[in-house]
């Protein structure tokens, strides 16, 4: 995407239903794929509304009004929910600002897509998790957020990326990817390009699942990374979950794995040393708690015994399409480095050979988790 010029960014706040004027808007937050600013507005009174305003990426969201009408149908839903349960849901829960035309995005002349939500603030999201604390919350966080939509209609939801956790489809984008070979990375990645060859067979186990009717469709995030569920600073406890571009029908696993994947790994995701990547079993324990306090009981005994296979299965395949990206150039995943798609892509690589180790002892402790 072109850089963003002030005058749009000031152009696009004022085309939302917000109070007061304009002040001023800077880079806010970790996200590889939107333009993400945190807007301040100029009160009546004297105070400052802070707001984030975000250009959607056109490039990877191309049904950006799709995408906003999932989101907002999803978070008013949630809104309803939280209401019922006696919270608060200007704080529970992304709010979207829609535009004095009503809708809950705005195209400005130069064709950029942009979208305004309140700002939720005395809250922060952790880009790694520090403790068993913090994953424990944050898999309440993603639990109650299925368990809230868990009589949401899925099949209304707009599939904003087409086929996003069809590990087929991804394992025949990456073997066309490494076919086509556009910047001449291949040949210098072949022991990666075996190992996701090696392991295909991990592809194949939801969707045989699936086809024979065994698993539900749901409502799900999509992007479980704990720096997506907005943590209290005075309690820690979880408060809301974020980001959610990619809310579409899905499997329970694919989101509890991903997470899995993100938090319970010992390094960070563009970790260079490899040395210090693994699966932290104290971590899968902490998360496994969370997240089935917090769907009470709104899963499967099937869906219950797969959620390690999903950690494994959503390892390899996000291993797999930053190696994809790598190869067919750097064009999905934002990058601040030379290799950086590749280094994500190898340790996921290393985590996916660490979980396949302790997957029986993961299995124990889903299994001993949820007859507790």
């Amino acid at each position: 995407m072109q850089r963003l010029l002030p005058k749009q960014i000031k152009r696009a706040v004022k085309n939302f239903r917000v109070q007061g004027d304009f002040l001023a808007a800077s880079p806010y937050g970790s996200g590889h794929i939107n333009d993400t600013l945190l807007a301040k507005c100029h009160l009546p009174d004297g105070s400052e509304s802070p707001l984030i305003l975000q250009r959607i990426n056109t490039d990877i969201f191309t049904d950006p009004v799709g995408l906003m009408e999932n989101i907002a149908a999803v978070t008013e839903y949630l809104q309803a929910k939280i209401i019922a349960e006696g919270g608060d849901p200007n704080r529970e829960t992304l709010r979207v600002i829609r535009t004095f035309d009503g809708y809950p995005c705005y195209r400005d002349p130069d064709n950029n897509w942009w979208r305004l939500y309140t700002y939720i603030g005395d809250s922060y999201t952790l880009d790694k998790v520090e403790n068993p604390w913090d994953f424990y919350e944050s898999g309440v966080g993603f639990g109650s957020f299925q368990r809230r939509l868990a009589d949401f209609p899925a099949d209304t939801l707009h599939e904003v990326i087409p086929g996003f956790h069809d590990t087929v489809n991804r394992f025949h984008q990456f073997e066309k990817a490494v076919g086509a070979d556009p910047v001449g990375r291949a040949a210098t990645v072949r022991q990666e390009i075996n190992f996701f060859r090696q392991y295909k067979h991990l592809c194949h186990v939801f969707p045989d699942l699936q086809r024979t009717g065994d698993l539900p469709l749901r409502v799900t995030h999509n992007d479980t990374k704990s720096n997506n569920v907005l943590l209290d600073k005075k309690t820690g406890k979880a408060i809301a979950v974020i980001d959610l571009d990619t809310v579409m029908p899905g499997l329970a696993m694919n989101d509890f794995g991903d997470s899995i994947r993100f938090g319970a790994s010992t390094a960070r995701e563009d970790e260079i040393d490899l040395s210090k990547v693994s699966c932290s079993l104290e971590l899968f324990t902490a998360f496994t708690k969370g997240f089935l306090a917090g769907l009470q009981g709104h899963l499967t005994d099937l869906e219950i015994e797969m959620l390690p296979q999903g950690a494994l299965i959503m390892t390899y395949e996000c291993g797999m399409r930053f190696l994809t990206d790598y190869i067919s150039g750097d064009n999905y995943f934002q990058i601040q480095r030379a290799n950086h798609n590749l280094d994500r892509a190898r340790t996921q690589i290393k985590l996916v050979r660490d979980m396949e180790r302790k997957l029986p002892i993961m299995q124990q402790i889903v299994s001993q988790t949820s007859h507790n």
